[in-house]
C-alpha cells in the first residue's frame, strides 16, 4: 500500500495466500511452522485452507520456503528479508557527533542492471544519494556496512557543509514519510478485521523499510516513527501469543 493510498482512503487490496503465509513467518522467530498450524493461521485471514496448501506446495517448489521435519520454513534468501525487516522495527542506533556515513562509488563501466542493485542495496542501507556516485547518511546506526561494498566504493567520515538538518530535508522525503505513517496509524486503528488488519500492518512493514532512521535533532516535530513501531510490536506479540496458544493445545 503506498502513500498515495493510504493518504487518499482508498481500501488496500486483500493479501494473497502466498502473502499471508509471508507475513505470519516473517514476524514468527524462529521462522518455522507446522504446516496444519500455518493452515490454521491462514484460515483466519479469510484464505480457504485447500487455497492455503495449494500455496504452501507452491512456495516449497519455488524456493520460498523450506519444508522441514515439522512443517515449512522460511528459505535463506527469505530469512534475510526477515532480518532487514527486524532492523526496520528495532533499529540499532548510537549517540549522533555530528558524523555522516558517505560512500563514493568507485567502480566503473557496470551496466544498467548492476546500477539498479547497488542503488537498490545502499537504499536499503538507509543511505541516499547526495549527487551521482555519492552516498551518505548521518551515522548514527550502529551496524557495520558489508564489506562487499568495498569492491565498489570508497567509505569515508564527513561533516558536509550544509546545515545537517537542512541536508537531510533535502536527502529524504521526511513530509511526505510523516504524513503516510500517521495515516498508517490511522489506518490500523480503524481495522478490525483479522484479514484487514494483517494488511494494514504489512503495509506498516513496508513503510517502516523507508524510515531514514535520523537523529532526532534533524527530525521535523511529532515525526510519528516511534509510534508506527509500537502499533506494529503490539500486533506482533497478538500474532505471538495466537501461535503460542494453539502450541499449548497440540
Amino acid at each position: 500500500m503506498s502513500g498515495s493510498e493510504v493518504s487518499g482512503g482508498l481500501v488496500p487490496r486483500p493479501l494473497s495466500a502466498r502473502s499471508v503465509i509471508l507475513s505470519l513467518l516473517l514476524g514468527t522467530h524462529p521462522p518455522e511452522l507446522p504446516g496444519r498450524e500455518l493452515v490454521r493461521l491462514v484460515e483466519g485471514f479469510d484464505v480457504g485452507a485447500s487455497t492455503a496448501r495449494a500455496a504452501l506446495s507452491r512456495m516449497a517448489a519455488a524456493g520460498d520456503l523450506r519444508r522441514t521435519e515439522t512443517g515449512y520454513r522460511l528459505s535463506e534468501r527469505l530469512l534475510e528479508r526477515q532480518r532487514r525487516q527486524d532492523e526496520a522495527l528495532r533499529p540499532h542506533t548510537r549517540a549522533w557527533d555530528g558524523d555522516w556515513e558517505t560512500l563514493v562509488i568507485t567502480a566503473t563501466g557496470r551496466g544498467p542492471a548492476a546500477r539498479a542493485e547497488l542503488r537498490a542495496r545502499l537504499t536499503a542501507l538507509r543511505l541516499a544519494e547526495l549527487r551521482e556516485g555519492v552516498w551518505l547518511r548521518p551515522a548514527n546506526l550502529d551496524r557495520p556496512l558489508p564489506t562487499a561494498l568495498d569492491r565498489v566504493a570508497e567509505r569515508l567520515v564527513s561533516r558536509p557543509g550544509s546545515p545537517a538538518a537542512e541536508l537531510a530535508a533535502r536527502l529524504w522525503p521526511l513530509g511526505d514519510w510523516a504524513d503516510t505513517a500517521r495515516a498508517l496509524l490511522a489506518h490500523v486503528g480503524g481495522a478490525r478485521r483479522p484479514a484487514g488488519r494483517l494488511t494494514a500492518f504489512a503495509a506498516v512493514v513496508r513503510h517502516l523499510l523507508e524510515d531514514p532512521v535520523l537523529p532526532a535533532e534533524l527530525l521535523p516535530p511529532d515525526w510519528p516513527g516511534a509510534a508506527l513501531r509500537d502499533a506494529y510490536a503490539r500486533y506482533q506479540r497478538e500474532q505471538s501469543g495466537q501461535v503460542r496458544a494453539y502450541d499449548a493445545r497440540t
